[in-house]
């Protein structure tokens, strides 16, 4: 099995390692990972690795310092072993698998629909990331938006979270809603949902000065300012702030500017993962810390499961997502990349932060 792999303590390093496949046990399966969606998302579960747990997910192999890690994905797999009675070899799956070619898993909690993986070192992990979804019980299932799904499913889901929240807490009273990093996935999808909703906040988008036509052209933001012209924020209004982006130098100057107007700062994202927060620094020490909170949406997906139930919760959030997906088609170009050997140099892009924000990257590791 070739796995793909990360230095913890500096992201821009990886490798590919070749380890020996194991034999699975009986109450277990074995699948072939066929492709995987990568975004700045992504980047998020490597920077958040140890805070949050996503490196234990597929613990890297060959690995006896503990210095690397696998950042998890999305994407698709079929069976290729199965001592699971129901579970069939040649049965796809979609779900949450390390950047590798291969993996073994110990379904429980089977059904038609799904099954969860009871691996010892998963159990205390969110639940909703333990989910695989069986295809051939997908009665709205659809090979043709496999791209899509891996893509934004993921990402739609913390649109559709955020969106809730803010509108459950009847937007905290704000005026604005100001979306850091207004050109990643998540923020699009955000900004799209909330632009659905009746008497929702104006929207604004902060981006980079290369990436304001193409948010603009999106049509989902009342206001999209670039990183050099912040000036042009109305700091008068009271704010609510939702930041993809973990850039601590911006977030410190928007704090300070907004003072008593900042209502709220939702984090979300970290694709500024190299960007900290020094004892020099200080715009990033502005920060009002009592104000701003890290969202961790799986935590709002049981929440809403449990007022819900399964079956309202999957209502909402399909026809969210399917809203979305049919959005997305308008901007978005899918850039196929074959073998994780080819997905090196991407991987890197993406890290350093200079993937097109219209591109959505999906690896094939098939033949």
């Amino acid at each position: 099995m070739n796995q793909f792999q990360t230095l913890k303590s500096d992201l821009t390093q990886s490798r590919i390692v070749d380890i020996d496949s194991t034999v699975i046990d009986d109450d277990e399966i074995a699948v072939k990972i066929e492709s995987y969606a990568f975004t700045a998302n992504n980047v998020t579960y490597g920077v958040a690795g140890d805070t949050i747990g996503y490196w234990k997910f597929f613990p890297a192999g060959y690995d006896e310092k503990n210095e690397w890690g696998c950042i998890p994905v999305w994407g698709f797999a079929e069976i290729t072993d199965s001592n699971i009675e129901g579970l069939n070899i040649g049965e796809r799956l979609f779900g949450y698998f390390p950047a590798a070619n291969s993996l073994t898993l110990k379904p429980t909690k089977i059904s038609n629909q799904s099954f969860s993986d009871g691996k010892e070192h998963r159990k205390e992990l969110p639940p909703v990331y333990n989910n695989y979804i069986r295809l051939d019980g997908d009665q709205n299932y659809d090979a043709s938006m496999d791209a899509i799904r891996a893509l934004l499913f993921p990402l739609h889901i913390t649109a559709f979270c955020l969106c809730d929240a803010l509108a459950e807490d009847a937007y905290f009273g704000a005026s604005q809603i100001i979306i850091i990093c207004a050109s990643s996935k998540t923020a699009i999808g955000l900004a799209q949902g909330l632009a659905d909703i009746d008497n929702s906040p104006k929207i604004v988008g902060l981006t980079s000065a290369r990436n304001t036509k193409f948010i603009e052209s999106l049509g989902c933001y009342d206001q999209v300012i670039s990183y050099d012209e912040l000036k042009n924020i109305d700091y008068s209004a009271g704010s609510i702030m939702v930041d993809m982006a973990g850039n601590r130098e911006i977030l410190g100057k928007l704090h300070g500017e907004l003072g008593g107007k900042m209502i709220k700062c939702l984090t979300v994202g970290m694709t500024h993962w190299d960007n900290g927060t020094t004892a020099e620094d200080a715009l990033g020490q502005a920060m009002l810390r009592e104000r701003t909170e890290f969202f961790f949406a799986p935590a709002h997906i049981q929440k809403r499961i449990g007022d819900w139930g399964h079956d309202d919760y999957a209502k909402k959030t399909n026809s969210f997502m399917a809203a979305r997906a049919l959005q997305s088609k308008t901007w978005m170009q899918i850039k196929e990349i074959h073998g994780l050997e080819n997905f090196t140099s991407t991987y890197k892009e993406m890290v350093d932060g200079k993937i097109n924000p219209s591109e959505g990257i999906i690896v094939n590791l098939t033949e």
